[in-house]
């Protein structure tokens, strides 16, 4: 899975998060409202909104923005619709568009337009998500110091229910199954790491691979203008980047 989650850590490093931070802010403010609005005002008692202000602590966001929008669900304010579009960008590189909308015609229209300016094309419901797992996922800051054993941590993690773990970078990304992704939220709590990141993901089964550079940067221009999108929230795909074609990109 190192591959998938390759682009966005080398977005990060070079500091994407706080070029489109205001983006990023609207985004998360959407999903707070929504996740106020489905499941209540309490996070305590709420797992999707306690997920989306810890991520949007993660992104540095205002607290006076986060308690506006908790307001704003709670007021029953914000008509947004869940939807979810599926595409293949080019090369059969699968994308999967998970969006909130207050115009379903619009989104529809703009997602269009992107897959046709990026040599793409949207596809039929079902088309793609076969090709995903839906999974836990975790960033967390490797501690440099007072770090516990690897083989340890390893087992700890594994008892909250961790399928996989990885270390790079400075970083450790943990996996796991969908349902098993509040009691493995607590244990990365009571490990007392550094948590940088966690939501769920579609991983993908398989991955695409595209050898020219230049066709991979056109593929994740796609994916680029697709998150930049203002109903869109996330943007998975089955691109896979080796360590060769990302070499040849930065």
């Amino acid at each position: 899975m190192a591959g998938h989650n390759k682009w966005s850590q080398i977005k990060r490093k070079k500091g994407a998060l706080d070029a489109k931070r205001s983006k990023i802010f609207t985004k998360l403010i959407k999903e707070i409202t929504v996740a106020a609005k489905v499941g209540g005002p309490d996070p305590d008692g709420n797992p999707r909104l306690r997920l989306a202000i810890q991520t949007s602590k993660a992104a540095n966001m205002p607290k006076d923005n986060i308690e506006r929008a908790i307001k704003k669900g709670e007021g029953n304010e914000g008509d947004y619709s869940e939807v979810t579009y599926e595409g293949y960008a080019s090369n059969g590189v699968a994308i999967f568009i998970e969006c909130l909308t207050d115009n379903i015609n619009r989104t529809v229209q703009n997602l269009r337009t992107i897959f046709n300016k990026g040599n793409g094309s949207l596809a039929t419901n079902g088309s793609v998500e076969f090709l995903f797992d839906r999974k836990g996922v975790f960033i967390v800051k490797a501690a440099a110091e007072s770090a516990p054993d690897e083989d340890e941590l390893l087992l700890e993690l594994a008892d909250g229910g961790a399928e996989e773990v990885e270390f790079e970078d400075g970083y450790i990304t943990i996996y796991c199954a969908m349902e098993d992704f509040g009691a493995l939220q607590k244990k990365v709590e009571e490990l007392g790491m550094d948590l940088e990141t966690a939501e769920l993901q579609r991983i993908p089964q398989t991955t695409v691979a595209v050898e020219d550079p230049d066709a991979v940067r056109k593929i994740l221009r796609l994916i680029d203008s697709l998150e930049d999108d203002d109903d869109v929230q996330k943007v998975y795909h089955n691109l896979e980047l080796n360590e060769e074609v990302l070499a040849e990109l930065e």
